[in-house]
């Protein structure tokens, strides 16, 4: 094998353990809940980190939803059990209502109290579907079961 060749090899290595490295702190890092805004049976959490998969989201969802309810409230259904709880990106802060599609809370005053619309996970509970979970592009039904299958209705 020759020294290019050696050195190519090396570069690739050290890539592929640069990605791996990247991938595992992104599944280890923790959720940081940044802010709750609650309307009626609404609720908006902004985070800064969210586990990247489907399926981590959710996991993350079933294993800290009491930990949500006791430390924030949340979910807060209504009187039928109806609610929806959405997980916003907040990498930027608040910012005020300026942009033509921001989301902005009336329970703060202005001008600075609207984050961009950076969805990225939300858990609902209806009479007619049950408990839902949205991802970006996604959705997944929790049956009576417990088990969680992906919504096909497409």
């Amino acid at each position: 094998m020759t020294v290019k060749n050696k050195k190519i090899l090396i570069l690739f290595f050290l890539a592929v353990c640069g990605l791996l490295g990247y991938w595992v702190w992104l599944f280890l890092r923790s959720v940081e809940i940044v802010a709750v805004h609650q309307e009626n049976n609404y609720s908006d959490v902004l985070v800064r980190s969210f586990p990247p998969t489907d399926k981590g989201k959710i996991s993350w969802w079933l294993e800290n939803k009491n930990m949500l309810k006791e430390k924030y409230g949340i979910p807060k259904p209504d009187s039928d059990g109806l609610f929806t709880v959405i997980f916003w990106y907040f990498d930027d802060g608040y910012k005020e209502e300026g942009k033509y599609d921001r989301l902005c809370f009336n329970d703060m005053k202005p001008p600075k109290n609207c984050i961009e619309k950076n969805r990225v996970f939300s858990v609902s509970d209806s009479k007619n579907m049950g408990v839902s979970f949205t991802t970006h592009d996604e959705i997944y039904r929790m049956r009576k079961n417990g088990k969680i299958v992906k919504d096909e209705s497409d």
